[in-house]
């Protein structure tokens, strides 16, 4: 799914290689109170989300994926696991949630900024935060 929303949506010339934390989700993101989470419709994945804990009780999310069929209100899956993470993300006390997206992802933008999230630049990150080479356009959360 998420292969298939970068390079068929959006052209992202971006391989499963250039991705090592998809071949193993639980020692990538499933430690050190980071998660990792799917949306399913009928046992289909229609969309994820990923907390990678960073340190200094400060996060990253990434893999914000939902297939196009299922965006909007009307299926609330964006929303549902954005909050699962923020929920997940207080009770595991962290203070700050990061994250980097491409300009291309411009209704991500929009649903970042309603929920709360504010740009930033990228001098504004923490030196931990791990860029991404299609990470143009950066966003924090204060919890």
């Amino acid at each position: 799914m998420i292969l298939k929303i970068q390079q068929k949506e959006y052209n992202i010339p971006i391989t499963e290689e250039d991705q090592p934390d998809l071949a193993n989700i639980p020692a990538f993101y499933q430690k050190n109170n980071g998660n990792f989470w799917i949306g399913l419709d009928d046992n289909m994945v229609v969309g994820s989300i990923a907390l990678k804990n960073i340190g200094d009780k400060k996060a990253v999310l990434r893999k914000m994926f939902v297939m196009q069929e299922y965006r909007g209100k009307e299926w609330g899956v964006a929303k549902g696991l954005l909050l699962n993470l923020l929920d997940w993300a207080r009770q595991h006390h962290f203070k700050e949630i990061y994250l980097g997206t491409t300009p291309q992802f411009l209704a991500a933008h929009r649903f970042y900024e309603k929920n709360g999230f504010r740009e930033i630049s990228q001098k504004s990150l923490p030196s931990n935060f791990p860029v991404m080479e299609v990470d143009k356009k950066f966003y924090c959360y204060e919890l």
